[in-house]
């Protein structure tokens, strides 16, 4: 039963499903759904954080029943974006098309983005290879270069454009993030070139292949769609975008890692990454917000992070947090004081 419970994910192409076929307040039924009533249990439900025992940890581990539903969710993924593609022109009204398009975001955010970077991860070139896939369907495929190499390298450091600083607003952070980190790939990619003795040019440049595949799919949707399709499918790409870029800013705000005597940061630890534990945003994002351990073993699969007691932990769950972080005032209020505790190594 305990493997069944990353089953709740499901929940979401559900509740699209249900969006797609309704039309005005219903048709934003996910919304409703992720980020009201999964917040409100979240704040009533207790965090859940001890660790998994070895016995459940071997099983876990030799399962390729978590490979498979992950597998599974790029096929869902792509068959609601090409049905969304097809039939947003018959929205009847601005309410519903935006209903839509909303839900489909999500969809772009919580499945393409999230587990493209739990398939980005792994080693094999079969399953990075759906994560980017995945990745594409929110034209956000220059994450994995910079994710891997860049951001798990710089992480809680100036040099890191998804490490959100005290006291910037996540309407900032936005655009801080999501430009800073493309044009990291582009360094990033650029650098393994020169170290492989390759060209520039090179078709081995993953950011120059992912820049031909975006534009071979936005001709393919004018050719067989119109130009309103393309725009309502940049549309919820945009989204999904915003999504990681704020779940990437309540991630690590204002932690940083300090520098020894020889100049160089400490290495990654769990201080670094916030933490949540409360259980429908951990089963939902496929334990994402235990990012603490993903962070200090990245190479881990979901289902084998655990927990740990000395990581910092946010008030809520996730979509509690990213709520909050719309209200930079209040987030201020609530995470500062949290990130001085963290920094000076006292309870939280």
């Amino acid at each position: 039963m305990k493997r069944l419970k990353y089953l709740l994910v499901f929940t979401l192409p559900l509740t699209v499903g249900i969006s797609f076929g309704t039309e005005g307040w219903l048709s934003y039924l996910p919304v409703y759904i992720f980020f009201v009533v999964v917040p409100f249990l979240e704040l009533v439900f207790p965090s859940h954080w001890q660790r998994n025992e070895a016995t459940e940890i071997e099983l876990n581990s030799a399962s390729k029943y978590y490979d498979y539903l992950l597998y599974s969710l790029v096929f869902i993924q792509w068959a609601f974006l090409f049905f969304y593609l097809q039939n947003q022109s018959f929205a009847p009204d601005q309410m519903t098309w935006w209903g839509r398009a909303i839900s489909m975001g999500i969809m772009c955010g919580v499945i393409g983005i999230n587990v493209g970077h739990e398939l980005g991860h792994r080693l094999g070139r079969f399953e990075q290879f759906m994560g980017e896939l995945l990745l594409l369907s929110s034209l956000e495929n220059h994450f994995l270069p910079y994710h891997n190499r860049g951001h798990h390298n710089n992480v809680a450091t100036p040099n890191d454009p998804a490490t959100a600083r005290k006291n910037e607003a996540v309407y900032i952070f936005w655009f801080r993030s999501q430009i800073g980190s493309y044009f990291q790939a582009w360094q990033i990619e650029s650098k393994r070139m020169e170290i492989m003795g390759t060209s520039f040019f090179s078709l081995r440049n993953k950011m120059l292949v992912y820049t031909l595949v975006h534009i071979n799919l936005f001709a393919l949707i004018l050719f067989f769609f119109e130009v309103q399709t393309l725009l309502s499918f940049i549309t919820v790409a945009a989204i999904g975008i915003l999504l990681l870029e704020t779940v990437n800013y309540i991630e690590h705000y204002g932690l940083l890692r300090q520098k020894n005597e020889n100049g160089r940061y400490e290495l990654v630890k769990r201080k670094h990454s916030w933490n949540s534990n409360h259980i429908l945003g951990r089963l939902i994002l496929f334990e994402l917000s235990r990012h603490s351990e993903h962070h200090y073993k990245p190479d881990k699969p979901y289902q084998l992070l655990n927990s740990d007691a000395s990581a910092p932990t946010m008030p809520t769950g996730y979509p509690g947090m990213m709520l909050l972080s719309f209200v930079p005032p209040i987030f201020f209020r609530v995470m500062n004081k949290r990130v001085v505790a963290v920094l000076n190594n006292s309870p939280q």
